[in-house]
């Protein structure tokens, strides 16, 4: 659960006046409520198992419960305009999956020295073309994502969609988050510590040791506090892991762990009877996505599609889980007043030797962005001495991984120190006469804690990202680099070549909206994107990228001509989720409205307007299932009319049955899921 002293108690002070009211309230108040509430209990719907590589799941007991939400919270209105298929029924928490973690997930066990996790999901994307980029003296480091308290893996799932393509990536879900099993139980298992180690573990087991692959950690919230432990000097843990980190993205980091005072009252409020607790949540909930459980995280400005997600991430946070994990973030203070465990604070902070990068939200009341002006003071720079206009704090310091810049195709990037004058030079302490990185940003407000699912920020904070590696941690993590480098070895193209040049480039306009293309190729002498743009310019307006991979062509010549590219990536074989074809639906009817302002009395019918390309690798399966999803939610088109528009202006339409088979259970009329009848 993500409530109000989440994300590692930024703000506890402000919020102990509050808590005790919550206290005395449940207690005095809100008891009589259990009792109607636990009398009147509906069964929960549509709560599906995933089958996963481990012992399957028994029946949930009394000590575990699992928010599901109500009719009321599930119902509201997206924001899209009246339409019948905004409720899409998703058969519980696997069905939500985006594709591209479905695809690439399995459910492991992990022993560390203290426990066994039976069953944790776990994330691994290998890079398409690591064997073909240089891997001597290692391979492409791998990305490890680490998610917060309360929070997954899915969180991270609009930055994977771009970054999976810089780099191999990996990630769990700690235990009873996300998809992974509360298993095991005891509150120990669920300290800082322990969270530490079992995804130290968890990385060892996947890094390519054989070749000395070296990772970098991106953490969120908590996340970050647990990426400090592991990448410190100065921290205990996985002591052999630490010469292979080469990197850190902390976001929204905790600087300090809470005060004596503040630890000791979290303490006793986590005493609060569980039903008690679970329905303060309730209470909390109150005004679905607009109410204080919501805008506490995403904040005040955030559009309603964030929220929505939002609302799921809290539902599907288990309490026991959510309690454990936040006494397991509170230290304990010897008769000195030392904290011993819990939260890091400064000396973690500092005994980080990898370039490190730090980014907050202006608007986050969790975890602040003062929090990151204290790390910064704790490298002895002065926040107060850098302007931040622009959201961006930058402190350029010397970077022992900072890769050469004339590097060739060829060569993989060596380190090699910033020979700039006015770069200023720090020292991690006193003792040490080594130097790190350090870089900080401060996206602007309304930004506030949702930073990488926020989709108003994590667009940019991609961008940050990869900025941030290719130009201080490894030269091949820049897509651009790697475009270069398999383009002049001749090892940039489409997959099955004599099977892409049989498909026809476009279709007919389908449905006076779209064009259904195969992907472009940068090696092709039509249809590539300069070609291309020559051709259609004034007829398409931009095209939608859905396929996985990086593109074989170049994107930024369409941009330059004139012709929009997207990127919303989804993974083959696989029908489009619900919440990939919300965001599709969600562009069309932007790019739609753009056309609409620059040609208003244009229908698209005669070719005068442009219409928009869509493009997944042959332009059928995937391609069809969003336009097909498009014609049927806002042109008005029934299952069969939406199939055979796509079929006669895309011959021969659709070709995967199961596509055909989940359209058609997605979008008939009247068809919802309901709870199994008990006979």
């Amino acid at each position: 659960m993500k409530q109000v002293w989440d994300k590692g108690f930024s703000d506890g002070a402000a919020y102990l006046p509050l808590l005790s009211w919550i206290l005395l309230f449940a207690l005095g108040v809100l008891s009589p409520l259990i009792v109607y509430q636990m009398s009147h209990k509906r069964p929960i719907k549509n709560r599906n198992n995933i089958t996963r590589n481990s012992t399957a799941k028994g029946a949930k007991n009394s000590d575990e419960p699992r928010e599901s939400s109500s009719e009321e919270e599930t119902s509201e209105d997206d924001g899209r305009g009246p339409t019948p298929f905004i409720n899409l029924v998703r058969n519980g928490d696997s069905d939500s999956d985006p594709g591209l973690l479905k695809k690439h997930s399995s459910f492991l066990s992990y022993a560390t020295p203290a426990t066994t996790y039976p069953s944790i999901r776990t994330f691994f994307c290998p890079h398409p073309h690591i064997e073909k980029l240089p891997t001597k003296p290692s391979p492409l480091p791998l990305l490890v994502f680490v998610h917060g308290l309360g929070g997954s893996l899915v969180q991270f799932h609009p930055l994977l969609t771009t970054l999976t393509n810089v780099a191999p990536c990996f990630g769990i879900d700690f235990p009873g988050c996300g998809l992974s099993d509360y298993s095991p139980k005891s509150w120990s298992a669920y300290a800082v510590e322990a969270l530490a180690t079992l995804l130290a573990t968890a990385i060892e087991q996947h890094r390519d040791v054989v070749r000395n692959q070296q990772i970098i950690l991106v953490g969120h919230s908590l996340g970050a506090s647990i990426t400090a432990l592991i990448a410190s000097s100065q921290s205990l843990i996985a002591p052999e892991l630490k010469k292979y980190i080469i990197g850190v993205v902390s976001l929204c980091p905790q600087a300090t762990p809470p005060s004596q005072a503040s630890a000791a009252h979290f303490r006793r409020l986590l005493y609060i009877p569980e039903p008690i607790f679970n329905t303060w949540r309730r209470w909390d909930r109150r005004g679905g996505p607009y109410s204080p459980s919501v805008s506490r995280f995403v904040g005040k400005g955030a559009d309603i599609e964030t929220r929505m997600l939002q609302i799921r991430f809290n539902e599907q946070s288990r309490t026991p889980v959510w309690r454990r994990m936040a006494w397991g973030t509170l230290p304990v203070y010897n008769v000195s007043g030392e904290p011993k465990g819990g939260i890091p604070g400064q000396a973690v902070w500092k005994g980080i030797r990898a370039p490190l990068l730090l980014i907050a939200g202006e608007s986050d009341p969790i975890t602040k962005p003062t929090e990151v002006s204290k790390i910064l003071e704790y490298f002895g720079i002065d926040p107060n001495g850098y302007k931040s206009d622009s959201a961006e704090m930058e402190i350029g310091i010397q970077s022992k991984q900072r890769p050469s810049s004339n590097l060739s195709t060829n060569d993989v990037p060596e380190p090699s120190p910033s020979t700039d004058p006015h770069v200023p030079l720090v020292s991690h302490d006193e003792c040490c006469s080594e130097k790190v990185m350090v870089k900080a940003f401060v996206f602007p407000a309304p930004a506030s804690h949702a930073l990488p699912y926020d989709r108003a920020t994590y667009r940019a904070l991609s961008g940050l990202i990869q900025d941030f590696l290719s130009n201080h941690v490894d030269q091949r993590l820049s897509i651009g680099w790697q475009l270069q480098h398999l383009t002049t070895s001749g090892k940039w193209d489409v997959k099955n070549l004599t099977k892409w040049k049989a498909v026809a480039p476009v279709s007919e306009p389908i449905g006076s909206t779209f064009f259904a293309l195969k992907t472009l190729r940068e090696l092709d002498e039509e249809h590539s994107p300069i070609p291309f743009v020559q051709k259609w310019k004034g007829k398409i307006y931009a095209i939608i990228d859905i396929s996985h991979e990086s593109p074989v062509y170049d994107p930024t010549q369409l941009d330059k001509g004139g012709i929009q590219y997207h990127k919303l990536p989804t993974v083959s074989k696989i029908p489009p989720t619900v919440d990939e074809v919300r965001d599709f639906v969600s562009l069309v009817d932007r790019l739609e409205g753009e056309i609409f302002v620059h040609f208003p009395n244009q229908d698209g019918t005669d070719g005068a307007r442009p219409l928009i390309g869509v493009h997944c690798h042959y332009g059928f399966n995937r391609t069809g299932f969003f336009i097909t999803s498009y014609l049927i939610e806002r042109k008005g088109y029934t299952i069969d009319e939406a199939l055979e528009e796509f079929k006669r202006r895309r011959p021969p339409g659709i070709r995967h049955p199961h596509f055909i088979d989940t359209l058609f259970v997605r979008y008939c009329t009247g068809l919802r899921g309901e709870a199994p009848l008990e006979l």
